[in-house]
């Protein structure tokens, strides 16, 4: 009897603090359904384009299996680059003329094809996708444009934990001065900052020049900015080289001191 006595006046707080409960449950539901299905979209829209790709591509012609994708891409939601975004991407890789490129951010495997077909005979392609599926997918599609696993390697991993193992696949050493030429990003905006500082505190840019880019897609544009305005305070090894609609090119240098365009 005391415990109703007691309970009473404490009826209005417990009825607050359980409608409060109620909301943040509903919403986390909501969130969590939310994530599920852009997840099962993604996955259908992986498995989509490497149906389509693979079955009306020429094997073993990347030109095709390009033209492929942009094809599909014209009727159904993609998760690839669009083709101004990888004509943007294109006059880069010529203008870097790379050798040692990572890729983060897989998706259907478009950009990597796009990405190979311009480097040289002796360059190579780290590409990190966090989705098995992606990955798998993705690699069957770098084969069936006709690059074979010598010139390319498939890491299924978060940006994060693929970072630091690295070096060897580079094959790297504390005495050469070589790293990574041409580094994309294509994956979450949020690890852009985070993975470029990894990357060069894992020493893996080459210190002589590194162009990273920047794919833009749905963020906001203070996202963007926020990641510049952190560039800009590393003036002595950073520079922003251009900024496109679709897409952002850093360079980095040791030593580097230019500021402007």
């Amino acid at each position: 009897m005391w415990l109703v006595v007691v309970s009473v006046p404490l009826l209005p707080a417990l009825l607050m603090v359980s409608s409060r409960f109620r909301v943040k449950v509903s919403t986390l539901c909501r969130q969590a359904a939310a994530w599920a299905l852009r997840l099962l979209r993604g996955k259908v829209c992986v498995r989509s384009a490497h149906a389509f790709v693979f079955s009306n591509c020429t094997h073993g012609k990347a030109d095709s299996v390009m033209a492929t994708f942009e094809l599909y891409a014209d009727t159904n939601p993609s998760l690839c680059i669009s083709p101004s975004t990888g004509e943007a991407v294109a006059e880069v890789v010529r203008r870097v003329s790379p050798y040692q490129v990572l890729e983060l951010g897989m998706h259907c495997g478009y950009s990597s094809v796009l990405l190979l077909r311009l480097l040289p005979p002796a360059g190579r392609l780290i590409t990190v996708e966090l989705d098995p599926l992606t990955a798998e997918l993705g690699e069957e599609i770098i084969l069936v444009a006709g690059f074979k696993h010598t010139q390319f390697q498939v890491l299924t991993s978060s940006s994060a934990n693929a970072i630091p193992t690295l070096r060897p696949f580079l094959e790297l050493s504390e005495r050469t001065s070589e790293g990574l030429d041409l580094v994309l990003m294509d994956h979450d905006p949020q690890q852009y900052l985070s993975d470029l500082l990894a990357l060069e505190r894992e020493a893996l840019l080459r210190p002589s020049g590194c162009s990273v880019l920047l794919i833009h897609r749905n963020q906001r544009a203070e996202d963007i900015r926020g990641i510049l305005d952190q560039i800009r305070t590393r003036a002595d090894r950073y520079c922003i080289k251009s900024e496109l609609q679709c897409m952002t090119e850093l360079f980095y240098r040791k030593g580097n001191t230019r500021t402007d365009r």
